[in-house]
């Protein structure tokens, strides 16, 4: 395999990167031996600059699935743009990880991942261009994925670009482990698979459902953690990543989470419940939902980093006073 020489900048604000098709390589489709020599770009990224013209080989412009000979040079002009143009600012992370290529934080509920037109300042990737200003280079300051404003827990942020492409194609093949703990409404019998096609609602654009056609597909399984006397505490592991899917799923086979505005239903209160869960389900404003667990294969190391949040205090005494409900009601 070829070596890449040192990057050079020139006067348009590019990256040059220069390389040679293995022999080995000859008849093989251009496309293909570019995503292999320069693995740190995704496959479509390399695809558009190849159309571009700022992907040459032999000094030309090809087509991605035109056959190389073998020994051509490979020209790649990387432009070097600014991704991300949000404002740093200092706000308060917890950050449970953190290494050269990743950062996995422990989002707080109430905090918005991404700058928009109702919040332009305060969120997540303003956090962590102040943290990290290098993250301004990064597609959406390197966040992969993401959670709901008022959903707590981890998310993990790529550094680097070799990252962000690795994270990407994992999220992609489904090869990442995204557990989450919710608190539905309703006593569940047994756990189950939800594999119900998630679209936006045809009338209200601000919510997603499930749709017979039109939707894309979504999987989420779900297992009993604990049951209470009209409650049950979950455990929902994604197969895939749709807006709002644990939320649309749950409320879908009839369980709503607890808390949760668009999805919630009518607000259930069991009868003869104590007055601290009367209190503490009255006041819980936000959906009862955190992702506990995180894991993936780490685009450096090669090996998987599982790491793990606790619920967060309010979840936290939500389920101590559902547990206390429920031994009341039995004693």
């Amino acid at each position: 395999m070829p070596v890449q020489t040192t990057p050079e900048i020139d006067d348009n604000e590019r990256e040059l990167l220069e390389a040679s098709v293995p022999m080995e390589s000859a008849g093989r489709r251009f496309d293909q031996v570019l995503a292999e020599l320069f693995p740190d770009f995704s496959r479509s990224r390399l695809s558009e600059w190849i159309k571009s013209g700022d992907a040459l080989l032999d000094g030309r412009q090809v087509k991605p699935k035109e056959a190389v000979r073998g020994g051509e040079p490979i020209t790649l002009s990387v432009r070097l743009e600014t991704e991300t143009h949000a404002l740093p600012e200092a706000i308060a992370l917890e950050i449970v990880h953190q290494d050269e290529d990743v950062l996995v934080i422990n989002k707080p509920a109430g905090l918005v991942v991404h700058p928009g037109a109702g919040n332009p300042r305060g969120t997540l990737v303003n956090a962590l261009l102040h943290f990290d200003p290098k993250l301004a280079e990064l597609p959406r300051a390197g966040i992969v994925h993401r959670l709901d404003k008022d959903t707590s827990g981890l998310m993990v942020v790529a550094r680097t670009l070799r990252a962000h492409t690795s994270l990407v194609e994992q999220l992609s093949g489904r090869e990442v482990h995204r557990q989450y703990l919710a608190v539905v409404q309703g006593t569940m019998v047994a756990g189950n698979t939800v594999d119900a096609p998630i679209g936006r609602h045809p009338t209200d654009r601000v919510r997603m459902a499930v749709l017979k056609e039109g939707g894309r597909d979504a999987v989420t399984h779900y297992r009993l953690r604990e049951k209470f006397r009209a409650h049950t505490l979950v455990e929902c592991r994604l197969e895939t990543g749709r807006t709002h899917q644990i939320r649309v799923h749950m409320a879908y086979v009839r369980h709503p989470i607890v808390g949760d505005p668009l999805y919630g239903g009518a607000f259930r209160l069991p009868k003869g419940a104590t007055e601290a869960l009367v209190a503490r389900l009255h006041g819980f404003r936000r959906q009862a939902l955190h992702a506990e667990k995180l894991s993936f294969v780490h685009p450096g190391s090669g090996e998987t980093l599982t790491l793990e949040a606790p619920m967060p205090a309010d979840m936290q005494a939500l389920v101590l006073d559902l547990r206390e409900d429920t031994a009341v009601f039995k004693g």
